[in-house]
């Protein structure tokens, strides 16, 4: 039985999409298998999270699960059933699973096999009379990079093992490599008719179990499913100046599906690490500064690194405060517009822990100074 993503991720039915990303991101850390090697248990919670952030970040497959509960997944759809947590495709135990592929998806596909079942056809697009087209599955990988690597761009190589073409019979699933001939059993509908007392009842063919085509010599390679599993490599190039949480998506790179159906597509989620000098806003980045007493009264320039590691001088206005945030335009993350957000620096102060005589002196007699003049500084 499939357990209720709400509690799994611990949030109330009510959630927001924020709620819900954020107690994801939270638990997904917590019970990575990077941190928990050879953790059993932290591996089964690591799916069940997954699972459950795979349904409630769709909307439809979150309305679909409040209404129906797990029975809204029976029979392949959605995550539930077709997550494939059986086993990793990647190998690693660093990252897996299906993101809702399968034989049908969603909602759609539940309504159009309710409405086949009392012979009113599909009525989705394939007027239910095309056969039943199978997806590979989706897949998911999710990275933590630098802040760094954020703002110039980087690529991140994925390495797994998933269901592919067959390269013998070109994904037909036939022994010639041809494309099988049409099922005569259902003329290549990939369903038959028959009457149920008062009802036309229209089901999978038995003879092609709903694919509108009949392979009568498999492939030995595939044993006529048109997939083999196979080791792959994957770059994925993450932009410059992509947001923490982003989701990328490489259409058609997932699983490849069975009898030439349509491949899956890849997901790769993105977490940020927190940098020590810069904290990112938006598209703008902060960081704190500490100056000398004397600079910040008088005025004068300091030198700050930016992100790209290069070296700037920033004017410090004499009478700056504390805690002021001066900003330097166009030094912030790049906006994926071609521009760049701005910088902006916190000014804190330096107090030094040792004085000499000759600077207590010019304090005290500034301190003098200041005291006949209220209000003067």
């Amino acid at each position: 039985m499939n357990k209720n993503p709400y509690e799994v991720l611990g949030v109330a039915r009510d959630a927001t999409d924020a709620d819900i990303k954020k107690a994801y991101h939270k638990l997904v850390m917590k019970y990575h298998p990077d941190k928990n090697p050879g953790d059993k248990t932290a591996e089964e919670k690591f799916k069940e999270v997954n699972n459950a952030f795979d349904i409630l970040k769709d909307p439809q497959k979150r309305a679909a699960y409040d209404r129906f509960g797990d029975a809204a997944f029976a029979g392949g759809n959605g995550a539930s059933a077709g997550a494939g947590f059986g086993g990793n495709p990647f190998g690693n135990g660093e990252f897996h699973f299906n993101m809702g592929g399968g034989d049908m998806g969603g909602m759609e596909d539940i309504l159009r096999e309710a409405m086949r079942g009392f012979g009113f056809g599909g009525g989705f697009g394939d007027n239910g009379h095309g056969p039943q087209q199978q997806r590979g599955r989706d897949l998911l990988d999710e990275v933590v990079i630098d802040l760094k690597d954020a703002f110039f761009g980087t690529t991140h190589t994925v390495k797994f093992t998933s269901a592919v073409k067959c390269e013998k019979c070109d994904g037909h699933g036939t022994a010639d490599g041809k494309p099988a001939p049409t099922c005569k059993t259902c003329g290549g509908t990939g369903y038959v008719h028959t009457r149920q007392g008062f009802f036309a009842v229209e089901t999978p063919c038995p003879d092609c179990n709903g694919l509108g085509k009949k392979i009568d010599k498999k492939c030995s390679a595939c044993d006529g499913t048109g997939t083999v599993n196979k080791q792959r490599t994957l770059d994925v190039k993450i932009p410059a100046g992509i947001m923490d949480g982003a989701r990328l998506r490489m259409a058609g790179m997932g699983e490849a599906a069975p009898n030439g159906g349509t491949s899956g597509d890849f997901y790769l989620d993105i977490h940020i690490r927190p940098n020590k000098t810069f904290e990112r806003v938006g598209n703008d980045l902060l960081m704190h500064a500490n100056i000398d007493f004397a600079t910040l009264a008088m005025g004068g320039e300091i030198e700050i690194e930016t992100i790209d590691d290069k070296k700037l001088s920033v004017k410090i206005p004499s009478g700056t405060q504390v805690g002021e945030k001066m900003r330097v335009r166009g030094h912030g993350m790049p906006n994926g517009r071609g521009g760049f957000g701005d910088l902006y620096i916190e000014i804190g102060i330096v107090i030094p822990k040792k004085l000499t005589e000759k600077q207590k002196k010019a304090l005290s007699e500034f301190a003098g100074i200041k005291n006949e003049k209220k209000g003067w500084f």
